[in-house]
């Protein structure tokens, strides 16, 4: 599993109805891409749920770089960088993946962490408890996935979770889903990535 996020932060005054629009017009496309797990199409409102901006960060979970790397090089992604310009792209290497007890129902509410790997922990214990921690979020009542994963240039832990309800029991910023695609969401091993 391979994780990867941008984000495009839009001024305070934007209409986010146009995000809206947008990914009711083309959030199909990648309903049935070869390689892709997951990707969450998220949106934040200034104001709303603790968001400081408006912004737009759909987040990935891929089952294969090809499949990645044919949506980033093959065209598919040169419609948000046109339209939005070229953002920055995290990319993070799959720690752990699990269903959640809510796993048939649609998410309307997704939760990303970032924090950072401190300097001297052991890296091996530090990763199963982030391995861990997913299936703690992956238990809790509404939960409709989890994942982890870690950057081991920033060394940067992410924890993402998908939630049915708008009242997710995880910490970090909460995104508002739009839509999901999720082609090979049953190919995404479970549990532990090593």
């Amino acid at each position: 599993m391979h994780a990867m996020q941008y984000e495009f932060t839009l001024p305070a005054e934007y209409d986010m109805g146009v995000i809206r629009a947008r990914v009711a017009r083309v959030g199909h496309l990648l309903d049935d891409w070869d390689g892709l797990g997951v990707k969450t199409y998220l949106m934040r409102e200034r104001g709303r749920h603790g968001s400081p901006v408006n912004q737009y960060g759909p987040f990935y979970l891929w089952n294969t770089v090809r499949g990645m790397n044919s949506f980033l090089w093959g065209g598919a992604f040169q419609g948000p960088v046109d339209d939005f310009g070229r953002p920055r792209i995290r990319q993070w290497t799959g720690l752990a993946f699990e269903e959640g007890t809510a796993a048939g129902s649609p998410a309307a509410f997704a939760v990303r962490r970032r924090r950072p790997v401190p300097e001297g922990v052991e890296l091996a214990a530090f990763m199963a408890d982030a391995a861990d921690e997913t299936g703690r979020l992956a238990d809790e009542d509404g939960a409709v996935l989890a994942a982890s994963a870690v950057d081991t240039d920033a060394w940067e832990l992410v924890h993402f979770s998908l939630w049915e309800h708008d009242t997710p029991k995880a910490e970090g910023d909460v995104f508002q889903v739009l839509h999901l695609s999720e082609p090979g969401r049953g190919a995404l091993a479970r549990g532990r990535q090593w």
